[in-house]
């Protein structure tokens, strides 16, 4: 197609014009069943009622009055967020790379006042921390490596997984150790409670801090407000995204009172805390914590998972991992993309990280019967000759 977009990824033909709950739309009317979300991003779907609500109020109120002014909705997002987790203050920002962004210059900041100048932070090999430059260098993928170099110096990356050598990588420069609990575009791999509770123990024994990166897992996505809560940990800091806004452009960095020396004029940004960006997250955040809600995200989360192995066994492919509505499907000798783009033919949004592994980022209100039905989809194109 003939375009003045970018290109900056590969995009089939169709326009799409309109979304609702489960259902994506094209300019001609066709509906494609869609288990991506935007990558994780439309909580409750396409065009949920209680956030348009909330979008369409606040902008007849008060659109952007800048950062340097408070707003009434930012304040209450910042509270109810803190209400609901460990951490004290939060910074709002527009996309998950530019909370890890701040949370980065945050623990450096720290490390300069608390650890005699110490800068340098654990990350691990396949993780994925966004696409700044700051954000690409703390990032284990292989594919950013040669690229837009020379990059920000001060990432030690180690194995997932491997206590002993994130010990062995703390020296007096280490500041923090900074990871996602679920590495996503790594194919779903979880860090598990043993990885994390030890993770914990060595920020406590060496005086460094423990940075998560709940930017995908965030929000409900694996079956708790937020994906350490499964694990018995609480992070130093914490980075939210995608799912905060329910598919509008917002993200939040969350630190502990102990943590938080930024000072006037080290952080900002012009859309820091808009009030229709805070109102639209606030809509997801009344209904993530409604009675009930996370019950239904873990039956659906069940329902997916047991339907996802059942289609395994059927078809002799691998494992599936993840928590909650994160989920990934190991297709072994079978070739993701194709399967994905088999499934994008026949109506069904669906997401291949790796050749060999194809990823589910449901709504989390998605219905009993839309599971089904992409089951039954994905059963009938895996049924295919190879």
């Amino acid at each position: 197609m003939n375009t003045a977009l970018m290109q900056i990824t590969q995009r089939p033909e169709q326009i799409f014009t309109r979304g609702k709950g489960n259902y994506l739309y094209d300019a001609d009317g066709n509906a494609w069943l869609d288990f991506m979300q935007g990558w994780a991003v439309n909580t409750l779907g396409h065009s949920h009622p209680h956030i348009v609500e909330a979008i369409s109020y606040q902008a007849t109120q008060l659109i952007n009055p800048g950062p340097a002014f408070y707003n009434a909705p930012a304040l209450q997002l910042a509270q109810q967020l803190t209400d609901h987790c460990s951490l004290d203050q939060v910074f709002f920002a527009n996309s998950g790379a530019e909370a890890n962004e701040g949370a980065i210059k945050l623990a450096r900041k720290w490390g300069q006042l608390h650890r005699q100048g110490a800068w340098k932070i654990i990350t691990f090999h396949n993780g994925f921390h966004g696409r700044t430059l700051a954000t690409m260098s703390a990032t284990g993928k292989a594919a950013f490596e040669p690229l837009f170099n020379p990059k920000v110096p001060g990432f030690t990356k180690v194995p997932y997984g491997d206590l002993n050598a994130v010990a062995a990588a703390i020296d007096g420069e280490t500041a923090a150790i900074m990871l996602e609990p679920i590495q996503g575009e790594a194919g779903v791999i979880s860090a598990g409670s043993a990885f994390l509770q030890g993770l914990r123990a060595l920020a406590n024994q060496h005086g460094i801090l423990l940075i998560l990166d709940e930017v995908q897992t965030g929000m409900g996505r694996t079956g708790s407000l937020f994906c350490h809560q499964h694990h018995g940990i609480e992070p130093d800091i914490m980075t939210l995204g995608k799912g905060l806004g329910g598919g509008v452009p917002i993200s939040a960095l969350l630190a502990r009172d102990e943590v938080c020396c930024f000072e006037p004029g080290d952080q900002g940004g012009t859309f820091n805390g808009n009030p229709v960006m805070c109102a639209a997250a606030l809509a997801v955040l009344d209904t993530l914590t409604q009675d009930d809600f996370m019950t239904q995200v873990q039956s659906r989360a069940q329902q997916l998972k047991s339907g996802l192995s059942a289609l395994s066994d059927r078809h002799q492919l691998g494992e599936v991992r993840g928590e909650g509505l994160l989920l990934a499907l190991q297709t072994g000798n079978r070739n993701a993309t194709e399967i994905s783009q088999a499934c994008y033919s026949k109506g069904l949004l669906i997401n291949a990280p790796r050749p060999d592994t194809l990823r589910f980022m449901p709504a989390l209100n998605v219905t009993e019967d839309c599971i089904r039905m992409a089951l039954d989809t994905l059963n009938n194109v895996l049924a295919l000759p190879a």
